[in-house]
């Protein structure tokens, strides 16, 4: 794994702060009814009723992403491989942001999502599939970093608001490793590829808020979240305030996410198919259902709700209220498996 390095930029304009109100319980109290004397007053409750802390917009000078202080750069999405051949990876540390999506043959790609800082490689990178595309657009027009895409899905990648950097048209922005045998040894030049869109969208609110926990959850030392062909676990490291990454089985390097969020998706086959003839999933990351969101050792039940594809996805409490992620960086796993 190769380590990252700071890299700043102009700062965006600071956002106006929302408040999302709790739903508290409430406890009313009975008139004198029929009888021929008053009942006697309710008394109070020994404690009060849990409640949610307040979610707020990141102020500015923090990350609308990861919700820790820092510059926001323009949006950089790398579709990295996840076989075990291309593992471990590189550059996945510096994310502010990890996809976890199913691909053919229930094998499972990541996509890091970079702002806050760079680092110096990013890889293996593979292809682009056309979940993206939507997956995308809440980020305004952001670079896509890829190794290529099936000759029928280009001309929607080339009409979609991306900015796209792949080997064949920017070759500059990538190398190859020759310790690595192909496809999984092609590494992306962060930087360079950032270079070639010097007015990409820089990142703004796309749903998360940050802050303190809900006052409930279910304590959970570890969770496996499982797809087809791969499963991931997260082990909670008290002494980091973070969630070891493990995948099939076996550790990743020094991923450490703050916030894990498993969102129940409907995962459908697409019209598009791989070389070999399996159909590639299409994972609908529009409309609502339920999640889990992993954060400070606890599991916590949430909705999702994302109704418009060029908006942010807002992750909520049962209740109703916003529910805050941990500050630091965030992976998404993006589950068709039943919850």
């Amino acid at each position: 794994m190769t380590g990252a390095r700071g890299h700043r930029r102009p700062g965006a304009a600071a956002t106006a702060v929302l408040c999302a109100v709790t739903a508290a319980g409430l406890y009313g109290c009975s008139g004198p009814g029929p009888s021929e004397h008053p009942p006697s007053p309710t008394p109070a409750p020994a404690t009060p009723p849990a409640t949610t802390p307040p979610a707020t917009t990141p102020p500015a000078g923090t990350s609308p992403l990861t919700g820790r202080p820092a510059r926001s750069g323009p949006v950089l999405a790398v579709k990295i491989d996840n076989v075990p051949a291309a593992r471990p990876h590189t550059g996945l540390a510096a994310a502010d942001l990890v996809y976890v999506e199913q691909v053919e043959s229930g094998q499972t790609r990541l996509m890091g999502v970079y702002s806050s800082r760079l680092p110096d490689r990013v890889g293996p990178v593979r292809s682009a599939r056309e979940s993206d595309l939507a997956l995308l657009r809440q980020f305004g027009r952001p670079v896509l970093a890829y190794s290529g895409a099936q000759g029928a899905l280009t001309p929607l990648l080339r009409a979609a608001p991306l900015h796209l950097v792949h080997e064949g048209g920017t070759p500059a922005a990538f190398r190859r490793d020759p310790r690595r045998t192909a496809p999984h040894n092609l590494y992306l030049r962060p930087v360079r590829a950032l270079a070639t869109a010097p007015d990409a969208t820089r990142a703004r609110d796309i749903g998360f808020r940050f802050g303190p926990a809900p006052a409930d959850g279910t304590p959970v030392n570890s969770r496996t979240v499982r797809f087809p062909a791969a499963r991931y676990t997260f082990t909670w490291a008290p002494a980091a305030k973070a969630w070891h990454v493990a995948m099939d089985g076996r550790p990743d390097g020094p991923l450490a996410p703050a916030t894990v969020v498993v969102q129940h998706v409907t995962v459908r086959p697409s019209r598009f198919h791989d070389f070999l003839g399996a159909v590639s999933p299409y994972t609908v990351t529009t409309g609502s259902g339920t999640a889990e969101v992993l954060r400070d050792g606890r599991a916590h039940p949430a909705r999702w709700s994302r109704p418009d594809p060029d908006r942010g996805t807002v992750f909520t409490i049962p209740a109703g209220a916003r529910l805050n992620f941990a500050p630091g960086q965030v992976w998404v796993l993006l589950t068709g498996t039943a919850p």
